[in-house]
């Protein structure tokens, strides 16, 4: 098997850690792999695979003879450095929002829309969705195939890792100040996480939804590619260290029942059903997290709609929400294309 010649960029970071935890997992077939990150970080010794590798500085001459270039380091940085990766030769996978929604990058779920992956030779660049999007579009993909979804209401309770490592360690400390009485610290978040729920995940836009709520509705009917599907959504920050939760109810042309969509979802590549509530076995953060499936289960038809379908999605933040699927990517991306 040929051997490529990968470069993790935000390898320190929260999902770059997760990044080199699934290609050892997965036996990615690596010929050398280089460490990046910013100056602060550079130096910095990480084990992999038995050998120590050293943090190098990001900077425009980092990707010399780079096959593979796994972004994840924020949008400014993906900005500035993936299109000098590209044009260096390598291909870039960037899991921020900076390339997803431009119209000759091609944004890719490995489950949904793997054929779109070809479309990155027009810039050397493919877009890893957003957290949420991919986990919910992974299960909701075969009850589009088989009755067009024409509308998704979806409510997230969306874990800590998602703000990054701070916010993680955040949540923790702030456990600890309760338990002991202390005045709770708060910088990494808007507020207090510990004992609560924040409805705000990114910025306001102009339409009072926010970024984060807005990404799950344009980057759905992309990697759908379906304009016409109808997308709402709530975005909330919730006190869980790791895995996103998602309360989803859509609306189809032809009617799925409860049955039809546990048989169309238990089949999917990528999806896991979890579904008994006599026995309370349904998913959880606390289950899922450390895992490479979205885990659907609450599966129940819409009472307030003929041909609706409501469900529980949960599915690991820092895996399939981000590090997993760039590298399911490359997978596909190094056996078909490369």
């Amino acid at each position: 098997m040929k051997e490529y010649n990968v470069a993790v960029v935000g390898a320190t970071g929260a999902v770059g850690e997760v990044m080199l935890e699934i290609l050892a997992q997965r036996k990615f077939p690596l010929k050398n792999l280089k460490l990046l990150a910013s100056s602060k970080s550079a130096g910095k010794k990480i084990p992999f695979q038995g050998e120590m590798l050293t943090v190098e500085k990001l900077d425009r001459n980092s990707f010399k003879n780079i096959d593979i270039a796994l972004f994840s380091a924020g949008g400014d940085r993906s900005k500035e450095f993936a299109p000098i990766a590209a044009d260096a030769g390598a291909v870039v996978i960037d899991n921020s929002s900076a390339f997803r929604m431009e119209h000759d990058v091609p944004l890719v779920v490995p489950e949904v829309n793997p054929k779109d992956i070809a479309l990155y030779k027009n810039r050397n660049i493919i877009a890893n969705p957003n957290c949420t999007t991919i986990i919910m579009v992974v299960p909701l993909k075969p009850l589009h195939d088989y009755g067009k979804i024409k509308r998704i209401v979806v409510s997230t309770y969306q874990a800590v890792s998602g703000a990054g490592a701070k916010a993680m360690a955040e949540l923790d400390m702030q456990v600890r100040q309760y338990v002991n009485g202390q005045e709770m610290t708060v910088s990494a978040l808007p507020y207090q996480i510990a004992f609560n729920l924040i409805p705000q995940v990114d910025v306001f836009t102009d339409n009072f939804y926010t970024k984060e709520e807005m990404k799950m509705v344009n980057e759905t009917r992309k990697i759908m590619g379906d304009s016409s599907i109808n997308v709402t959504a709530t975005t909330v920050r919730v006190p869980v260290f790791r895995s996103h939760s998602e309360s989803v109810t859509i609306e189809t042309e032809k009617k799925i029942t409860r049955d039809k969509a546990i048989e169309l979802m238990s089949n999917a590549p990528g999806v896991k059903v979890v579904d008994d509530p006599q026995n309370r076995k349904y998913p959880m953060p606390i289950v899922v997290s450390g895992t490479d499936d979205c885990f659907v289960g609450r599966i129940r038809e819409d009472i307030s709609c003929e041909k609706g379908l409501s469900m529980w999605i949960v599915g690991d933040q820092l895996r399939k929400g981000a590090a997993l699927n760039a590298i399911q990517i490359a997978e596909v991306l190094i056996k078909e294309y490369l």
